[in-house]
């Protein structure tokens, strides 16, 4: 049978063009600057994902909720971020890479304050989608910043450290969970969020705006200034004409239509396709609703669920992170998707007959099966966490045309956030419905669907510029 992998994809793994003709790494103080804005951004993320695993006891016992009212406040997060990340694309687009950070930092510290001193459920509601509004405009503009800013050759490791931060700070957050748990602890969970996003703004106010983004604006003299700062050891006036014969062919104000234009389909259905895929597979449901999760496998004491969570989701989730970052510039992409998706897919089944069993046995007999649950969401974790997690952003970052970028990737996002919300808003219901065990076949099942569409449709990008991948699209696959 002939190979039909995307011709992108060469014996090497990679686009079949020479490397970046100004290769090099970017001086210490500005690799520190870039990632620590990347890192604060993700981390904000991360906390408000983990810490309402630990507020929704607090703020069911405080407003008397049901478990569709308890979807909604956990889920309304990420319907902010699905119109967060529609506008983070088209802020960072008119306004810069670093506006629409700050904006996000701005965003996400009210949000906060509104969560905290919620009189009753509809201010919390309010608060969930301002903090959610934040969350997607980071979401777009983070990883798109680190993007533009690196070299090709560490651009991997770079937006890595977004999904790295994010692991960070679930974990955190379950820390937080711990030592905060009581009546009015829930508040302070939600109010602490705000922590992160003072430090985000402080670290964008001194960082360097995108020369790509300053080019594309005509500010030639700043990008000029700026690229000698970033790459003092590289001919920047080679940088600027590869960047400007990419920029050539683009319309400085490209519109939504130009995302969804026939000649960007491709690229587009790659990044589309991840951006789903990551969410169906089940990842936030667990972290969302982990306490239960294991409630359920038979951790019957809250401490019990709650070290578990830590433990087994929050600290895995960090430790696994680092095998992208050490491995998806040497080995690429692909590979590691397709192993994480063999791992999700293996653990998810089997959690799911562990859950069959469990139905079968009382309270005192899950011990064993408990376990078994708790080491097959371990190995899930683990495999996310080194390929859906971390490359999914970094593909979706890097696939597009310049001329798209901006709202490609708030396409993207938005798309991701969309699948979030319907996951996290309907996985008590289906739980309820189908049963555990159906639901995590369900997420497995994805899975496989998954790995066959990323062995025929997703292309290797390890090594290339922006501008060769950009060449590649253009002269149709």
């Amino acid at each position: 049978m002939a190979d039909r992998r995307p011709p992108l994809a060469s014996s090497s793994g990679a686009i079949g063009e020479p490397g970046d003709p100004v290769a090099g790494r970017l001086p210490l103080i500005w690799t520190i600057s870039v990632i620590l804005v990347v890192i604060l951004a993700g981390g904000l993320f991360g906390y408000d994902q983990g810490v309402i695993s630990g507020a929704l006891l607090g703020i069911q016992k405080e407003f008397t909720l049901r478990s569709l009212a308890l979807e909604i406040v956990t889920s309304w997060v990420t319907l902010g971020a699905l119109f967060g990340s529609l506008a983070g694309g088209w802020t960072a687009d008119h306004f810069g890479r670093k506006s629409a950070l700050i904006a996000a930092a701005v965003l996400f510290v009210a949000g906060a304050a509104v969560e905290a001193f919620a009189p009753n459920v509809p201010v919390l509601l309010a608060g969930r989608l301002l903090v959610g509004f934040g969350v997607g405009v980071a979401a777009v503009a983070a990883p798109l910043y680190a993007a533009e800013l690196a070299p090709a050759e560490q651009r991997g490791r770079f937006i890595s450290s977004y999904q790295l931060a994010i692991t960070v700070g679930i974990f955190l957050a379950y820390f937080v969970d711990e030592a905060l748990a009581g009546a009015q602890g829930w508040r302070w969970m939600l109010g602490l969020s705000a922590a992160p996003g003072v430090m985000l703004l402080l670290a964008v106010l001194p960082a360097a705006e995108s020369p790509r983004w300053l080019l594309k604006t005509g500010r030639v003299d700043d990008a000029r200034r700026t690229l000698t700062k970033l790459r003092p050891g590289v001919d920047v006036e080679a940088r600027l004409k590869a960047m400007e014969a990419a920029l050539r062919t683009e319309d400085q104000t490209a519109s939504w239509g130009d995302v969804f234009a026939r000649r960007w389909r491709k690229p587009l259905q790659v990044g589309l396709g991840l951006a789903i895929l990551q969410q169906i597979t089940g990842i936030n449901a667990i972290i969302y609703y982990s306490d239960r999760i294991f409630a359920e496998a038979g951790f019957t004491t809250p401490a019990a669920q709650t070290d578990a969570t830590t433990w087994a989701i929050g600290a895995v989730n960090v430790l696994a992170t680092f095998i992208a970052i050490a491995f998806i510039d040497r080995i690429g992409r692909r590979p590691l998707l397709l192993a994480g998706l063999v791992g999700m897919g293996v653990s998810l089944t089997a959690v799911g007959f562990a859950f069959l069993q469990l139905r079968a046995m009382g309270p005192g007999e899950r011990g064993a099966t408990g376990l078994v649950t708790l080491a097959a969401l371990v190995v899930f974790i683990i495999s996310f966490a080194f390929s859906l997690g971390p490359v999914t952003w970094t593909v979706i970052n890097e696939i597009y045309p310049g001329v798209v970028r901006g709202r490609a990737v708030a396409v993207a996002t938005a798309v991701n956030w969309g699948a979030a919300f319907l996951v996290s808003e309907f996985f008590l219901t289906l739980v309820t419905r189908i049963g555990d065990a159906l639901t995590f076949w369900l997420f497995a099942l994805f899975c496989a669907l998954g790995f066959v569409w990323v062995y025929f449709r997703v292309p290797e990008t390890r090594g290339r510029s922006l501008e060769q991948i950009e060449r590649f699209w253009e002269a149709g696959p």
